[in-house]
């Protein structure tokens, strides 16, 4: 009997342990999947790229377009690469019952962010006034289908101007400014048409101090438009040609000798012959 109870013990004692070993291997592996999921958690966190909520467009906004919220949804921008002048609420965007509305100054393409230099402040009128970059001034110019590019010049685009008068005996062109910005074309200053006309005058955008020069320009000759590329960044400098330059004419002064002639009359003819000069 005494035997069969140390068997008994000896057995359990057995049991105990080796459940104990099977306990203490299960903690050391969930110990080891912990530490692995806080590594990876540390990972991630070092990861994490910090956002500002921005408000963008959800579709195309053309110009001169009331935004409500329809047009207008939320993302997450990365912080360290924000825009300048961006809105962090749909509310800040189309204000309230007490706002009144904005437009927009430029057309915008889905998915981009809105910027306050895009749209119009709280009732701002959407006019050309809108349009000029602080500094500049709007100077129109008369144009013709020579002049004007044959109609293919739209609000947006960057042309050359050149001008052609007289200087001395002699007619002259020279490229006088370069990259000026369009504004409108005639009274139109949408950026969507799409359908070439034949302008009769073209707005700018320029500086005041470009403003007195093309004004005299303009009274003393023909001002001609020469479209840019839209990718096109490069700059010309000083060009100059006059009629001489272009069909490749020198002008030689040629020394002028006097020449004196005396007139006799023999009978009825009169005979005339070369003398000094005295």
């Amino acid at each position: 009997m005494r035997l069969i109870f140390l068997l008994v013990l000896v057995i359990g004692i057995g049991t105990a342990g080796y459940a104990a070993f099977l306990i203490q291997g299960q903690f050391a592996a969930k110990d080891a999947e912990i530490n692995q999921l806080s590594n990876e958690l540390r990972k991630t966190r070092e990861q994490v790229v910090e956002t500002t909520p921005v408000v963008i467009t959800v579709n195309r906004v053309p110009f001169a377009h009331k935004l409500v919220a329809g047009d207008l949804s939320i993302i997450n921008w990365p912080t360290e690469f924000l825009p300048e002048n961006v809105f962090s609420s749909i509310e800040d965007v189309i204000g309230d019952a007490e706002n009144d509305t904005r437009y927009v100054k430029r057309i915008l393409e889905v998915g981009e962010p809105i910027l306050s230099v895009k749209v119009t402040h709280f009732g701002e009128d959407i006019g050309i006034n809108t349009l000029l970059e602080p500094g500049t001034r709007a100077f129109a110019i008369s144009v013709d289908v020579i002049t004007g590019v044959s109609g293919f010049l739209q609000p947006g685009d960057e042309v050359d101007i050149y001008w052609t008068g007289r200087n001395v005996d002699q007619t002259i062109t020279r490229l006088i400014f370069e990259k000026v910005k369009i504004i409108a074309i005639d009274q139109q200053s949408n950026q969507e048409s799409l359908n070439p006309i034949v302008a009769r005058t073209v707005t700018l955008q320029v500086s005041p101090s470009i403003v007195a020069n093309l004004v005299q320009f303009q009274s003393s000759g023909n001002l001609t438009l020469s479209l840019r590329g839209v990718q096109d960044t490069t700059t010309s400098g000083p060009i100059s040609v006059d009629t001489s330059t272009l069909i490749g004419n020198e002008i030689i002064p040629v020394e002028v000798v006097e020449q004196c002639f005396q007139t006799v009359r023999r009978g009825v003819d009169l005979i005339r012959t070369e003398v000094p000069c005295n």
